[in-house]
């Protein structure tokens, strides 16, 4: 089996940087160097020096595709793959196949290319990037119908940013580089504005800078270089989940301020068992704290919370770190540790920066420490040390206080040690310290002294009653440590599931909840995995992932968690106690429901969709039977009388009736051809070239075509008019429709009125009664005051003035009509004239 090819991108701010030109550069350089390289779909749109860097290189001739009667050309797919090139140009990766295509999209025939071992070099533009589609369409007010997923892009070998200056942008335009001539006084003054250029500019250099991150971090990790590259400063700060927290957060986003180009992270380890103890509540507060401030939130497991602080410290490439004060008392501190102190004796090149809180220790606490979660081996040799401590330092102390104290103090304060012991490390350590503590009151503090022998009686009871204590100390001690770590397990497994819970009722989509997941466990990457076929012949397709490197089938990962037949949840990473895994399964559970839940609401919508849409068409054929009924009626009534005896009819009422047959007639062809337009725009097979267009002259076009016998309009204009955004011959359609209607309403002895008005950017004409004064127009779709409800002509006028982003009200006496206007200077709002950025 062939490799894989390899893929080079040339990424764009916007249509006319030279992708295009730059591709094809590389091509002639490949093959001046012997390599075999054909075009495989180069689209020039007009440019003359771009199609003159296409000559010369082999091209793979294109296949034609029919589609609603119309005849498209394509990438043969097929021929390429038959050639065989070592390296194939495919222009626009982003582009959407004609239907009927093998492929929807052309980023799938690029990996057929690369699953066959034949590298490709392709363009594309940073507006079509799935994760930057609201972004761009908030800054050029246009929406991207052609979109890639960012995954697509982050799997290429290389990506080239092709960078031209927004002026450099706009001098090609002008120059008539990048559009036609009739484009482009509309592309200088909405999507070619020098914001938006600039804007579109910066999205394509940092979501470039990021992917470079993301190089780098791989090369840090093939190559086990552990020490951070300060190539950027990244500042991590370090939450326990205590209400100094925010006091914390604050602090590391007043020092990343400063740094400019800086990263903020917050972190959350949980300790031991990968399911956190603090309180979900203010975990969540200080997460939505840390994304407020436009940083970023994370959260491990680990056994050493120091080592995950400092491992997530060295994979993200942090720079600094914020730390706040122990809340810890002295003894706390001798016996648990100082974390801050740790992390900076183990941070090496590392900055850590130790913040005063108010919750930070104020002075020396003598306060034992409460019981842990569990006795395991850490908290076992914490307590051995513990008394290997004390107990030396108390004998020496009862020693040089021999003279008084009596034997009785020395094993209360012997069995105060055992009590620690015990607490800290259950009935083991408690044993064992209660023997060590025995032998040593016996040997220095019982007659005769520095033996093991007893005289008196008092004292072997009393050494008797102090190991029976100490027993039951320790015994008790244990059970209490078990129960509380039992409990603290449920309360942690419990507020696992919450949150999960928590999450998808606020709707959280699915690579949100697996990433939570991934989170909660401290794990490395996660996928929810949906099977296709039979089971002996599986096909894996990943449904929501989180991490670096997901397994993309269940035997690529290291823990795996069956949800039913079609689903499993795999996951790549440090192994989970059992305990973790029954969580895991139950989460596990969960994310299925919510990946169903996903599916009948998509389901759901869907259907919506169709339902709309059948009753819009079942709206539009009433409309069409109802007018063509009328029409008929009429010319058959008319015929009807025409077949009377001429004798029996008025003189000059056959040629009135061969007018109304005739007009009849024509209405009737009219509205079939309103029917088939209205077809071909919802069909989305009506093609619209938005311009710049004269209202003044787009009017008088309409009174033309309503011809003399049309009847009489009043018109009053604006002396300023200006140009709007639209397609000429569909705006006579729309305002013909609109005049025409009016006229045959019109009442009796009046004639309708037509103004016009300039608001917000936008041109508001209104055809209205006499003086265009009346204003009873009815919602769309509706009569005016009882009148009748709207026509198939008012349909149809009304879906190509919204298809040319304007809007038509009102189906009654007066009539609205709004289009966006054609702005005189850059800085001037508006839409875009119809370009979707593609090229």
């Amino acid at each position: 089996m062939a490799a894989r090819g390899r893929l080079r991108i040339y990424l764009g701010a916007a249509p006319g940087v030279g992708k295009t030109y730059a591709m094809l550069e590389e091509g002639r350089r490949l093959r001046a160097q012997g390599t075999d390289v054909v075009i495989g779909f180069v689209e020039p749109h007009g440019r003359r020096p771009t199609a003159a860097m296409a000559e010369g290189i082999e091209t793979v001739p294109r296949r034609t595709v029919a589609h609603r009667g119309a005849v498209f050309t394509e990438m043969d797919l097929d021929a390429v793959l038959a050639r065989g090139p070592q390296v194939a140009l495919v222009d626009e990766l982003a582009h959407t196949n004609v239907p009927g295509s093998r492929n929807a999209k052309r980023w799938q025939d690029v990996e057929e290319l690369l699953d066959a071992g034949i590298d490709v070099v392709t363009t594309l533009n940073v507006q079509h990037l799935e994760s930057l589609n609201d972004v761009v369409a908030q800054i050029t007010g246009v929406r991207q119908r052609e979109r890639l997923p960012d995954e697509v892009a982050r799997r290429a070998d290389q990506i080239e940013l092709v960078d031209l200056p927004p002026e450099a942008v706009r001098r090609r335009m002008i120059h008539g580089d990048i559009y036609p001539p009739d484009r482009i006084e509309a592309a200088l003054t909405h999507y070619f504005r020098v914001g938006n250029l600039t804007a579109l500019r910066e999205l394509a250099l940092l979501w470039l800078a990021d992917r470079v991150e993301e190089g780098l971090q791989r090369y840090r990790t093939e190559h086990g270089i552990a020490a951070p590259w300060e190539t950027r400063e990244r500042i991590l700060v370090g939450l326990t989940g205590g209400r100094e927290g925010e006091t914390l957060i604050r602090r590391a986003a007043r020092i990343t301020a400063r740094t400019p180009g800086s990263e903020l992270l917050a972190l959350h380890v949980t300790p031991g068992d990968a399911l956190t103890g603090a309180d979900p509540a203010v975990l969540a507060e200080q997460r939505a704290l840390v994304e407020s401030l436009g940083g970023s939130y994370h959260q491990t497991a680990a056994d050493d919370v120091v080592r995950g602080l400092l491992d997530f410290a060295r994979a993200e490439n942090v720079t600094q770190i914020v730390l706040g004060a122990s809340r810890r008392g002295l003894l706390g501190t001798l016996l648990r540790g100082d974390v801050g102190r740790r992390t900076i004796h183990r941070s090496g090149p590392v900055d850590v920066h130790v913040v005063t809180h108010e919750e930070a220790a104020a002075s020396v606490s003598l306060a034992l420490p409460r019981p842990g979660r569990g006795m395991g081996r850490k908290r076992f040799w914490s307590a051995m040390a513990g008394a290997a401590v004390l107990l030396p330092a108390l004998t020496a102390s009862l020693t040089a206080l021999r003279d008084r104290l009596d034997f009785s103090g020395d094993l209360v304060l012997y069995l105060l040690v055992v009590v620690v012991v015990a607490l800290v490390g259950g009935l083991g350590p408690a044993l064992l310290t209660a023997v060590a503590a025995g032998l040593l009151a016996n040997y220095y503090f019982t007659a005769p002294v520095h033996t093991f022998d007893v005289e008196r009686g008092n004292d072997i009871l009393a050494l008797a009653v102090f190991a029976a204590v100490a027993l039951l100390v320790g015994t008790a001690a244990g059970a209490a440590g078990r129960r509380t770590y039992q409990a603290a397990r449920a309360t942690a497994e419990a507020q696992a599931l919450v949150r999960m819970a928590t999450a998808m009722m606020h709707g959280h989509d699915l690579p949100a909840l697996v990433e939570q997941l991934r989170e909660n466990f401290g794990l490395g990457a996660v996928s929810l995995l949906e099977r296709t076929g039979p089971a002996a012949r599986p096909r894996w397709f990943v449904v929501a992932s989180a991490g670096e490197r997901p397994p993309e089938r269940p035997y690529d990962a290291d823990l795996e968690s069956p949800i039913d037949e079609h689903l499993t949840l795999a996951a790549r990473g440090r192994g989970l106690s059992a305990e973790d895994q029954d969580i895991f399964a139950a989460c596990a559970t969960q994310l299925g429901i919510a990946y169903a839940h996903g599916r009948i609401t998509l389901q759901a919508a869907e259907t919506g969709t169709r339902e709309a849409a059948e009753h819009a068409r079942a709206t539009v054929m009433a409309l069409a039977v109802r007018d063509l009924r009328a029409a008929l009626a009429a010319a058959g009534a008319a015929l009807t009388r025409l077949a009377e005896p001429a004798e029996s009819r008025p003189p000059g009422e056959r040629a009135r009736l061969l007018a109304e047959t005739q007009d009849s007639v024509g209405r009737a062809e009219q509205l079939a051809g309103d029917l088939d337009a209205l077809g071909r725009l919802h069909a989305g097979a009506l093609e619209l070239h938005l311009r710049p267009v004269d209202v003044g002259e787009v009017l008088t076009t309409v009174l033309d075509d309503l011809g003399p016998g049309g009847g009489t309009i009043s018109v009053s204009l604006p002396e300023e008019l200006p140009d709007v955004v639209a397609d000429a011959a569909v705006l006579v359609r729309a305002l013909t429709a609109v005049v025409a209607d009016a006229l045959r309403r019109r009442d009796s002895g009046g004639s309708p009125a037509l103004t016009a008005r300039v608001a917000d950017d936008r041109l508001i004409m209104r055809m209205g009664g006499a003086g265009g004064e009346t204003d009873t127009a009815a919602a769309p779709g509706g009569g005016a005051t009882g009148e009748r409800a709207e026509n198939l002509s008012l349909r149809l006028a009304r879906d190509l003035v919204e298809a040319m982003g304007g809007t038509l009200e009102g189906t009654g006496q007066v009539v609205t009509l709004a289009l966006p206007v054609v702005a005189r200077h850059p800085e001037h709002g508006g839409r875009s004239p119809g370009d979707d950025g593609s090229g």
